[in-house]
């Protein structure tokens, strides 16, 4: 069976079951939009997944842990992601702050289950900074706080440029979770110098990285371009691997891709490996997120 939570997002069940404890890295929560209006006019459409949406995802897709990751639509508004937080416990979030942040309001976004701030260096469409984002040059200011709250970094941009942060993020010494597989350039096949000083990266510690095919391929529904970095990824650095959707799916024509089939050719691509399987969708975001290992059988629902 496929479920619809949003109309042209399907959801259907992975072939085989999911660990318990199963954690999506990446997804959004947007709306409803009487209670939450979007503060940033969007350059792309917004779509309408409140936590019903999402409850309905998870429970078609078999996740019990999500990781809800603030929109840029939102900007430095966290209610709605507040309040998702506070009405699924088996969740965590990932806020937005620039250097002006007070400490006061980060640990107030800690106490409510924040666990990371998020960071881009994506221009937007006409250039400049896409409304609503943060830049990494804002990360080093916040740092300290940071450190101190126990919040890591997450951070969207070229492999590129994060290769040339690289000194940068090893001084900072907080945990590091690159987006998007570390956004690779399929052309440039994974001899790139720059994906290879991510695996190093990945491979010494000093990164995370999401499991994210969809937004690095060029090739969906089955994502065949992308396969040589997961597989090159999870060789390198299978204790710093996290699976992430990004549901639901933002600036896709199409609507997305189904979240069943992308946990399919994420299990395809582990070559039947169970204990990788385990490590990359239960234990690592448990340990990263924190994550209570007693409660792994409180459904996301």
């Amino acid at each position: 069976m496929i479920l619809d939570p949003i109309p042209g997002r399907p959801v259907s069940s992975p072939q085989e079951p999911l660990p318990e404890g199963a954690c999506d890295s990446h997804t959004h929560i947007f709306g409803p939009f009487d209670r939450f209006p979007l503060v940033h006019p969007p350059a792309f459409p917004a779509p309408l997944a409140p936590v019903a949406a999402h409850r309905a995802y998870w429970a078609q897709s078999g996740l019990d842990r999500a990781l809800l990751v603030q929109p840029a639509h939102y900007g430095f508004d966290h209610s709605a992601l507040v309040d998702a937080l506070a009405a699924c416990p088996n969740t965590r979030g990932v806020a937005l702050a620039d250097g002006s942040a007070s400490p006061s309001v980060l640990e107030a976004l800690a106490g409510a289950g924040v666990v990371a701030l998020r960071f881009s260096d994506f221009p937007a469409p006409g250039g400049g900074v896409r409304p609503g984002s943060v830049s990494l040059s804002h990360l080093q200011a916040l740092a300290p706080v940071m450190r101190e709250l126990g919040l890591h970094a997450q951070i969207w941009a070229p492999a590129e440029t994060i290769v040339e942060r690289l000194p940068e993020l090893r001084a900072i010494n907080i945990p590091v979770v690159l987006d998007h597989m570390g956004m690779p350039d399929p052309a440039k096949g994974v001899a790139d110098a720059a994906f290879q000083q991510l695996l190093q990266a990945a491979a010494d510690g000093t990164i995370w990285v999401k499991l994210s095919v969809c937004r690095v391929s060029q090739q969906g529904p089955d994502y065949d371009d992308a396969a040589p970095f997961h597989r090159a990824l999870v060789a390198a650095a299978p204790d710093r691997l996290l699976w992430a959707s990004d549901w639901p799916f933002i600036r896709m024509d199409n609507g997305g891709p189904d979240v069943g089939l992308l946990l399919d050719r994420f299990t395809a691509w582990l070559d039947g490996d169970s204990g990788l399987r385990q490590r990359i969708l239960v234990d690592n975001p448990e340990a990263l997120f924190g994550f209570d290992r007693a409660k792994k059988a409180n459904k996301l629902a």
